[in-house]
């Protein structure tokens, strides 16, 4: 009644042993490339705040400056 999973001879086993490791590199080579661009967006978002940052505590300092 309960079938046992059959083991893959070992060619099949080469086979898909060698598909897992295809696949790996790729995953590994994607995660390389999603790195780079969250570097990307970090560094952007960086400049972007010290750009708001500096126009804020100019206006504060034109304030205080004209009063």
């Amino acid at each position: 009644m309960n079938q046992q999973p059959r083991i893959p001879d070992a060619e099949t086993r080469k086979r898909h042993v060698e598909k897992m490791r295809a696949v790996c590199r790729q995953l590994d080579a994607l995660t390389l490339n999603l790195d780079e661009l969250i570097a990307i967006f970090e560094a952007e978002n960086r400049r972007q705040r010290q750009e708001r940052l500096a126009g804020k505590y100019r206006r504060a300092e034109s304030q205080i400056v004209d009063r």
